[in-house]
C-alpha cells in the first residue's frame, strides 16, 4: 500500500512541478508509473513499459530482491544497441546505483559502467544505514558483488564527484550519467532548543553505531538521564529505540562498532518514547519492526489507548490490521517486571526542547497535542491533524529527530543544466528517471529532459521505501536509459564513438584526479579492506569490525 501512495505522491509532485512544461504534462502523465509490477500494482491507463526483459511480480520483503535476482544471474547481453558501446557514469554505490548497473548490464550488451563512490567502501545505506541486528537485509550485497565481477563494470572508490573531479570535466567522457547518491542531510524540527546538548539526528546516531566515518566523533551522551525521546514513527525511529534498549549480548554478535558497544554498556537509558504527530493508523514503521521490539524479553511496552482504533480491527486494511494487532497485543514483558520500556505517543507535535536550570543540556521536551481535522477519517493513512492549545512536557536527557532526510545538490550540477530542487531534496525528473530541465522545450519523446542525464533512488523520488522498492525504481531508470539508447535519443555530447579523445570514461579523467593527491580505489582494493574487516571481526566473535575512518581503510591497503 505504501508503494501505491508513494507512486501517487510522486506523480502529483512532478506534474505540478515548475520543471514540467504544460505541453509535456500530458505525455508524462500517460507514462507515469514508479514501481511497475511490484506487489501487483496495475499500471495507469496509457502506460507503456520500456522493459524488453520484463521482471516477475515482486513481493516487497527484505529478501525479495535477492530471491528475484537469483533467477536473473549471468543474463547479461539481452539487447543489441543501435550505437556503439554505451559509456555511463553512475554516481553513488548504494542499492539504487547497483541495481541500475545490474539492469543495464542485462539490457545493453555493450554498456560499460564506471561507478563512483566518495568513500573507499561501497554499498551506501546497506552498509551504514541498515540496523546491525538485521543482517538478512544486507543479502543484496551478494547481487552487488556479482555485478562488480562483470568485465564491463569499474568501481572507483574514494573519489568525490564534484570535488575531486568536476562534473563538467566528466561530461566529455560519457554518453550518460546517472545520479544515485542518496540523501545526506536530515530534516530539522525547527523548534526552540533543537541545538541543545543531548539532541541528535537519528541519521547521525545510526551512522555512528554503524561505523560511518563522518559520525565517529558524535559521542552521544547516554549517561545523563534515563529518558530518551525519538521524534518520528518510521523504521529508523524504531531502530534507534531498539538499539538503545536491546541486550548487549545480542548486539555484540553483530557488526555494530566496538565504540558503540562500549557507550551502550555504560548507558543509563531505561525508557524510550517514540512520538508522532498523528495516530497509530498513520505510523510509517513496518509490522516487522514493531514485532521485534515487542519480543525483546527484557523490554516492556506501555499499552496504547484502545480508543484510537475502530471497534472491529478485522475490517481495517491488511497492513494497518496487522500493525494494530501487534501494538494492541503488546510485549511479552510488563513494565512492572522489567526496568527497560518504550512507549508510542500519538497526536503530539514537538513545541520546544528545554534545558535544565543553569545548563545547556536537554532536560525535557514539550509537545503540543494534536487532533484530526474536522471530517478527517482517522483510519485514512493520509489523514491530517491540527494543533490544539494543550501542551504536555515529558522528561528527556536524550532526543533524536527522525523526521526524514533529503538529498543535496552536487557541486557542478547547474553547469550540466540540472535544476536541483532544494525544497523537495530531489533532482526533478519524469518519474522514470530522466532529468527534467525547464530550458528544454517540447517536441520529441524525450522533450523537456536534459540529454544523457538520469537519476535513481532517493535523489530521484525522495527518501522513501525499502530496498525492494529501491530495486524496482532503479530498474525503471535503467529501462528508460536502455530504451533511449536503443531509440537514438540524444545523449551527452551526442557522441557516437568517432572521436577517440572523448568517451574514454574513467581512463580520460584518472590522471587529473590523481594529480590532486587523491587515491582512487578499485574493487580489488575494496575486497582487501573487506577481508581486513572480517579478520578483525573474527577475533571478536562477530562477522566484521569496520574501520571507523577513511585513514584506517587506506592504511589497511598498505599493511
Amino acid at each position: 500500500m505504501h508503494l501505491t501512495l508513494h507512486k501517487t505522491m510522486i506523480t502529483k509532485r512532478v506534474l505540478s512541478s515548475p520543471y514540467v512544461c504544460a505541453s509535456c504534462t500530458k505525455r508524462i502523465a500517460a507514462h507515469s508509473s514508479l514501481v511497475a509490477r511490484a506487489n501487483g500494482i496495475s499500471q495507469p491507463r496509457g502506460y507503456r513499459s520500456f522493459a524488453t526483459n520484463s521482471s516477475q511480480p515482486l513481493k516487497a520483503t527484505s529478501n525479495s530482491a535477492t530471491r528475484f535476482l537469483s533467477t536473473q544471474r549471468n543474463a547479461y547481453g539481452t539487447a543489441t544497441p543501435s550505437r556503439k558501446s554505451l559509456r555511463i557514469a553512475i554516481i553513488g554505490s548504494g542499492p539504487a546505483g547497483f541495481y541500475t548497473a545490474h539492469r543495464l548490464l542485462q539490457k545493453v550488451q555493450d554498456a560499460v559502467i564506471d561507478m563512483y563512490e566518495q568513500l573507499p567502501v561501497p554499498y551506501g545505506l546497506v552498509r551504514f544505514g541498515v540496523a546491525p541486528d538485521h543482517p538478512e537485509v544486507k543479502n543484496c550485497q551478494y547481487t552487488f558483488e556479482e555485478v562488480a565481477q562483470s568485465p564491463r563494470f569499474n568501481y572507483i572508490g574514494n573519489v568525490r564527484v564534484g570535488h575531486d573531479i568536476e562534473l563538467p570535466k566528466m561530461k566529455p567522457h560519457y554518453d550518460a550519467m546517472l545520479f544515485s547518491y542518496g540523501a545526506d542531510e536530515d530534516r530539522r524540527l525547527g523548534v526552540p532548543g533543537e541545538d541543545l546538548k543531548g539532541v541528535f539526528s537519528a541519521r547521525a546516531f545510526v551512522g555512528w553505531y554503524n561505523g560511518l566515518p563522518q559520525f565517529q566523533n558524535l559521542q552521544p551522551d547516554l549517561q545523563s538521564g534515563e529518558h530518551a525521546v525519538v521524534v518520528g514513527q518510521g523504521n529508523v525511529a524504531l531502530d534507534v529505540a531498539r538499539i538503545l534498549l536491546a541486550p548487549l549480548d545480542h548486539l555484540r554478535k553483530t557488526d555494530i562498532t566496538e565504540q558503540a558497544i562500549q557507550a551502550l554498556s555504560e548507558s543509563r537509558i531505561k525508557h524510550v518514547r517514540v512520538v508522532g504527530r498523528r495516530g497509530p493508523l498513520q505510523v510509517a514503521f513496518t509490522v516487522k519492526e514493531a514485532r521485534e521490539l515487542m519480543k525483546i524479553p527484557s523490554v516492556a511496552f506501555h499499552p496504547i489507548d484502545r480508543s484510537f482504533y475502530p471497534a472491529e480491527i478485522k475490517k481495517l486494511p491488511r497492513v494497518q490490521k496487522r500493525t494494530a494487532e501487534v501494538l494492541l497485543k503488546g510485549s511479552t514483558a510488563t513494565p512492572e517486571e522489567v526496568e527497560r520500556s518504550w512507549t508510542l505517543d500519538f497526536l503530539r507535535a514537538p513545541a520546544s526542547m528545554n534545558a535544565g536550570e543553569g545548563s545547556h543540556h536537554l532536560a525535557s521536551m514539550t509537545f503540543k497535542k494534536q487532533q484530526f481535522l474536522p471530517g478527517a477519517d482517522p483510519v485514512d493513512p493520509s489523514a491530517r491533524v491540527q494543533a490544539t492549545d494543550e501542551e504536555i512536557t515529558v522528561p528527556a536527557s536524550l532526543a533524536f529527530r527522525s523526521v526524514g532526510y533529503k538529498s543535496t545538490a552536487l557541486p557542478g550540477l547547474t553547469d550540466l543544466g540540472v535544476p536541483f530542487d532544494s525544497n523537495l531534496g530531489i533532482i526533478p525528473n519524469d518519474i522514470h528517471g530522466r532529468v527534467i530541465s525547464p530550458d528544454v522545450g517540447p517536441g520529441s519523446l524525450t522533450a523537456g529532459h536534459v540529454p544523457g542525464l538520469y537519476c535513481a533512488g532517493w535523489v530521484k523520488r525522495g527518501p522513501t521505501g525499502v530496498i525492494a522498492s529501491t530495486m524496482q525504481d532503479a530498474f525503471t531508470s535503467a529501462d528508460v536509459i536502455a530504451h533511449d539508447w536503443e531509440n537514438n535519443a540524444k545523449f551527452l555530447n551526442d557522441a557516437r564513438g568517432e572521436d577517440k579523445r572523448t568517451r574514454m570514461g574513467w581512463d580520460g579523467i584518472k590522471a587529473e584526479v590523481e594529480a590532486k593527491g587523491v587515491r582512487p580505489l578499485s574493487w580489488a582494493d575494496w575486497k582487501r579492506i573487506d577481508k581486513a574487516e572480517r579478520d578483525r571481526g573474527e577475533k571478536k566473535g562477530k562477522e566484521r569490525e569496520k574501520f571507523a575512518s577513511v585513514a584506517e581503510m587506506l592504511k589497511a591497503l598498505d599493511s
